[in-house]
């Protein structure tokens, strides 16, 4: 019989795998083996559990649009009431507002699978939620020189730019490769123009962590921070 886990047990899994994710970004070796003995040694769970529970919070990860931690693929059945505690976890570990961006793509998944559904009714008044934002301050010189740099070609897929704007430009987004929120540079070794598809997959692909070596082996500006 599967013992169902606890809040501390999701907690302690979290606050792991968010230290080994800093880790990974500042280029600092690590072990996962290490982490999940020790966590075997004190709830007293295999060692392949945890390991399986840390692909579950990479899928967390997945839906919140973030990178997750290589050899560690999102793996999805979790289901969407630890999908919940885990976003929170996350958020209150790293002092964030906990808008449950997670908890709602897995419900929006949970009912895609259906095999059938009713016509919802919606909400016809939806109610304001309020929540703290945090921001960064940027230097507009880099998306400018980024942009124009890129020739308005995706530095992902290395296709044009897939429309033009109102105001007579090709579109394309940037994206920091190392994020400002994981202590990334806002600098043109840490920012590439990519095409919007590109930039979705990169936050939300299956193959995020594949595009990423791609950028950083083509585009020879960049610097891993």
């Amino acid at each position: 019989m599967q013992i169902k886990w606890t809040d501390e047990e999701l907690l302690a899994s979290v606050k792991v795998y968010l230290d080994m994710l800093n880790k990974q970004n500042n280029n600092i070796s690590f072990v996962k083996k290490e982490y999940y003995k020790n966590l075997s040694n004190t709830f007293n769970r295999t060692e392949k559990s945890f390991e399986y529970r840390m692909q579950n919070i990479s899928y967390v990860l997945l839906l919140m649009g973030r990178t997750w931690i290589k050899g560690l693929p999102p793996a999805k059945n979790v289901g969407s009431t630890n999908i919940r505690k885990i976003e929170q976890f996350i958020n209150n570990l790293e002092h964030k507002s906990n808008d449950e961006n997670a908890y709602f793509e897995s419900l929006v998944k949970e009912t895609i699978n259906k095999d059938s559904m009713d016509t919802p009714s919606g909400i016809s008044k939806p109610n304001i939620i309020s929540s703290a934002v945090t921001t960064y301050q940027r230097d507009p010189y880099v998306k400018a020189w980024v942009l124009k740099n890129s020739n308005w070609i995706c530095e992902c897929c290395k296709k044009h730019s897939p429309f033009i704007t109102s105001d007579g430009h090709p579109y394309l987004e940037v994206h920091h490769m190392k994020r400002l929120s994981d202590g990334g540079s806002d600098t043109v070794t840490n920012v590439v123009a990519l095409c919007p598809n590109c930039h979705r997959e990169i936050h939300y692909g299956i193959n995020s962590s594949l595009l990423v070596d791609q950028i950083y082996k083509y585009v020879k500006r960049l610097i891993k921070e």
